[in-house]
């Protein structure tokens, strides 16, 4: 399985097989200068109908658009869709946000989308068991560095990958990484934007994968 970081929450997850998944493409504006993403997918997931997040239009190839709460097949892939929410005040300042839980060859994915609070023993026990977790860390619009840590220690993923925070094309307002990976072991800063993952090659113990946007 290679990941691919574009930028802001958007990664690129291809299969072996050539299967492509987009997760919530962003589309640029005046506080989000990313490039414009290019890629083609099979299937784009979507967190939450926030223009970050939910520019399908802009992938090319037709994809199949997986969004919402409960389970869908697309490609031979089943997403879990669970319900959590964007702020911690169940929703009620910026709304809902699905949490995805999916697998590609053999390793089981878990994607936080805006999650905005730390999870409920429910949400936990429905997520299960997680090999790599893409999570936000740059606080204000979503879970903080301190909440993100907290997240990641209620589902011991074996790779954690941080995601919308703030760098030179981010939004403004929220935090970068390092706060993030302050006092942190087992950090793998990469000069890269994408990474290949083997089931049998994961770390016996979490660590940390930071890539560079690659637009």
């Amino acid at each position: 399985m290679k990941v691919k970081y574009l930028g802001h929450a958007a990664f690129a997850i291809a299969s072996d097989a050539g299967v492509k998944i987009i997760t919530d493409p962003y589309e640029t504006g005046p506080d989000l200068t990313y490039g414009e993403i290019t890629e083609s997918a099979d299937i784009v997931t979507v967190s939450h109908d926030h223009l970050d997040h939910c520019n399908v239009a802009g992938v090319k190839g037709n994809p199949k658009v997986v969004r919402g709460v409960g389970r869908s097949m697309a490609k031979g892939i089943e997403f879990r869709g669970i319900a959590s929410y964007h702020d911690e005040a169940k929703g009620r300042l910026r709304g809902n946000n699905t949490i995805f839980c999916f697998e590609v060859d053999g390793i089981r994915v878990c994607y936080l989308g805006d999650l905005g609070h730390l999870l409920d023993d429910k949400q936990v026990a429905e997520i299960g068991s997680v090999d790599i977790l893409f999570i936000p860390v740059g606080g204000y619009y979503t879970i903080d560095a301190k909440a993100a840590t907290q997240v990641c220690n209620q589902l011991k993923p074996r790779v954690i990958i941080p995601m919308h925070y703030k760098t030179e094309k981010g939004i403004p307002n929220i935090k970068g990484v390092d706060e993030f990976l302050s006092g942190k072991a087992n950090v793998r800063r990469l000069d890269a934007s994408q990474v290949e993952f083997k089931r049998g090659g994961l770390p016996a113990t979490s660590q940390i994968v930071v890539l560079k946007p690659a637009l």
